[in-house]
């Protein structure tokens, strides 16, 4: 029977041996399995974008092993933890909120247990690298069809480490929120969805105002980057479902001085 596929995302990069190292310790135990990368280049330590990551990749990843390492816990109490979601996805990694969003994408958790590397003829993980010791071959033996609860310590699945993600706001003013993730290309995704914009007032082909730092900025909301000249600023609904801000054939991040983070005020141009 063939092995799951492993999916791996982490914040190791590229420049290192790290993501080599943990494929080698995946490839020993199972040398036939599919491994498929997410990105290594979530920024460093940062929990928030690498489950916000996840969250949107995974209902386009194959059904297997979901291995996420964004770990600025690594060696501290924060525990090693392996959980199967409602649709049989088994995710490998930190119990910090990085793995939360993705299984509840998928229906949410229905068994989860604390990895004990030990349980598996493990020699006792260094307290540096969990992805190498820990998560590397608990994704593989996973996805070689080892019973989860062999593994470790079964835990209750609600006390999951959550992460917590801020709501937008919807006041007289406009609609208050923040800049949830900067992409490749500059775009912010904020956390305001289709369905607030409504509520909001604001519809397709209307000029918005986005408020921040005390500088206001005008765009147009369109469905696609295209729908307006280059270098010009606009919002649109990204693949993702959320309101993000752009420029035609530009990065937003960087002529607006955008960042992950940072709060703003959108509303329909001429509410206010």
């Amino acid at each position: 029977m063939s092995p799951r596929p492993i999916t791996f995302l982490s914040d190791f990069g590229l420049a290192d041996e790290f993501v080599a190292v943990c494929k080698g310790v995946i490839w020993q135990v199972l040398p036939e399995v599919r491994i498929i990368d997410v990105t290594h280049n979530v920024p460093h330590h940062d929990v928030r974008s690498g489950a916000l990551t996840m969250a949107r990749a995974i209902q386009y990843l194959p059904p297997g092993v979901h291995i996420a390492v964004v770990d600025p816990g690594v060696g501290t109490e924060r525990a090693p933890i392996a959980v199967t979601s409602a649709d049989g996805r088994i995710f490998v990694g930190p119990d910090n909120g990085l793995l939360s969003p993705a299984v509840q994408v998928c229906g949410g958790a229905s068994e989860a247990v604390i990895l004990d590397p030990l349980r598996w003829g493990m020699e006792m993980p260094a307290a540096t690298f969990h992805g190498r010791d820990v998560f590397a071959p608990a994704g593989a033996a996973l996805a070689g069809g080892v019973p989860l609860l062999e593994l470790g310590t079964e835990v209750d699945p609600a006390e999951m480490m959550p992460l917590l993600l801020p709501l937008c706001r919807q006041g007289g003013d406009g609609i208050a929120c923040e800049v949830l993730w900067v992409d490749h290309y500059g775009n912010c995704a904020t956390n305001v969805s289709e369905v607030d914009l409504e509520e909001a007032g604001i519809g397709m082909g209307d000029r918005v105002e986005i408020e921040w730092n005390r500088r206001t900025e005008r765009a147009d909301y369109v469905r696609a980057y295209g729908d307006v000249d280059k270098a010009h600023l606009l919002v649109s609904i990204d693949s993702a479902g959320q309101l993000a801000i752009s420029v035609s054939h530009g990065n937003a991040a960087r002529e607006l001085g955008l960042a992950e983070g940072d709060s703003l005020l959108v509303r329909r141009a001429g509410s206010s």
